[in-house]
């Protein structure tokens, strides 16, 4: 194994204390690159990185050098998944079609960032423009396994210890899954809840950027700077918790519904009131409508692109333009007003239910083998089509790898599911590995 995740929170506090020096932190994470990142894949190259984020740095630290002045991110060096756009930086996508045809101005994601004192550490790997043809990262737990897409470099990297805070980007499951496959943190905010402008556009109605950290307080220091009105919760009473159960639990695997019995097992045992919850009978059409309706989103964001690039596109991309060209215009505006609506039926439900959060896989199973398939992002795809908030965090392993607990929040209710994911966490770390009954 190549993992070696850094919680970022005590690394924030350290750095701004002046218990830490940012460019000795970056030797830190230079000479960590150079150690795996040829084994993982997780970031584009970029020759003389180490020179470069020495030299800024340096310039950081003498603009902050009052310690009572330094902003919350003050030197940490932050990966970005190659779909958000960054002054001086070409936006490859993970495609081959020209950078010139993709990079736009600076994602307003990065550069609240930067103002916060963050180093752009460099851009991570994708799958190309955040749909399926997979990247060249491999799992950091695993190197025989998928870390996961679309998000791949920038969940790896952070499971291997290169980077505390990662910027990625979810349309179905592409936080979430990727940070279940490799053992760390994955934070999905309430739709819209962190600005989309300069990432490169996959299904508007759908797209959701998110981070990747290795420690759920580090999950709420990154989002108190990337979500727009953001509050810290008192975390109060514990939540009531709630299993998912159905046919959409179905969907998971035998060791995807143990890591959840077991989290749940685990969180009862702490003193958490754990309910059943039966809810998403009309799965199958909920995931129909999603997969209609991002595949006409896409087609609709790439048509200029798509008409002069489209040779460079690869062939599993293309054929999911074609197919999103295919759907008409009723089709899709129905599908965008029955997104909106089923938000508030997921809210109405957890309301009937008595519950403050549901529980379900953050994934169907542990990371499958090869890096040929991303794996299956199904177990998140009605939380990202409702827009409510997930946060998946490490619990138990199966075939000794990471399986994650989803946790999701109704809508708006970032902060508080932050504030209580932290004790859920701690509840759920020394869930070992998982009897899926086989």
């Amino acid at each position: 194994m190549l993992t070696d995740p850094q919680p970022l929170e005590p690394l924030a506090v350290a750095l701004r204390a002046g218990e830490r020096s940012p460019t000795a932190l970056i030797d830190d994470y230079a000479d960590r690159i150079d150690s795996v990142d040829d084994d993982v894949a997780a970031l584009v190259p970029e020759p003389g990185r180490r020179t470069r984020l020495r030299r800024e740095a340096a310039a950081l630290a003498s603009q902050y050098d009052d310690p009572a002045t330094r902003p919350p991110l003050f030197g940490v060096p932050v990966g970005v998944k190659d779909i958000f756009h960054v002054d001086g930086y070409r936006t490859l996508a993970g495609s081959s079609v020209p950078p010139a045809a993709i990079t736009e101005t600076e994602s307003t994601a990065v550069r609240r960032l930067l103002d916060a004192g963050a180093l752009h550490l460099g851009k991570t790997h994708t799958t190309e423009f955040a749909y399926f043809e997979p990247a060249p990262t491999r799992n950091p737990n695993d190197l025989a396994h998928t870390p996961g897409g679309s998000s791949s470099g920038s969940a790896a990297a952070v499971a291997a210890g290169m980077c505390p805070l990662a910027l990625g980007s979810q349309t179905v499951g592409s936080v979430i899954r990727p940070a279940a496959f490799c053992g760390i943190v994955g934070f999905k905010p309430s739709y819209d809840r962190i600005p989309r402008e300069g990432v490169v556009p996959f299904s508007t109605t759908a797209d959701h950027v998110g981070t990747f950290t290795a420690d759920v307080a580090g999950a709420a220091r990154a989002a108190s700077i990337l979500c727009d009105g953001w509050v810290p919760a008192d975390p109060g009473d514990r939540p009531v918790l709630g299993v998912v159960e159905g046919p959409y639990l179905d969907q998971a695997t035998p060791a995807g519904r143990a890591g959840v019995e077991a989290g749940a097992d685990a969180l009862a045992d702490a003193g958490y009131e754990v309910r059943r919850v039966s809810m998403l009978d009309d799965i199958k059409a909920v995931n129909d409508r999603h997969d209609d309706l991002t595949a006409a989103e896409l087609a609709l964001s790439h048509a200029e692109r798509f008409a002069e690039h489209g040779d460079d596109f690869s062939e599993t991309t293309a054929e999911l333009i074609d197919i999103g060209r295919g759907v008409g215009v009723d089709e899709l505006v129905d599908a965008r007003a029955a997104a909106r609506a089923f938000r508030d039926r997921v809210g109405d439900r957890i309301r009937e239910a008595g519950v403050d959060l549901l529980l379900s896989p953050a994934a169907p199973g542990p990371a499958p083998e090869g890096i040929d398939d991303t794996g299956d992002p199904i177990m998140n795809l009605p939380w990202t089509h409702a827009g409510v908030p997930a946060l998946t965090v490490p619990c138990g392993r199966a075939d000794d790898l990471p399986l994650g607990l989803q946790i999701v929040a109704p809508f708006g209710e970032d902060e508080s599911l932050l504030a209580w994911g932290r004790d859920i966490a701690a509840a759920v770390a020394d869930v070992g590995a998982v009897d899926d009954g086989a």
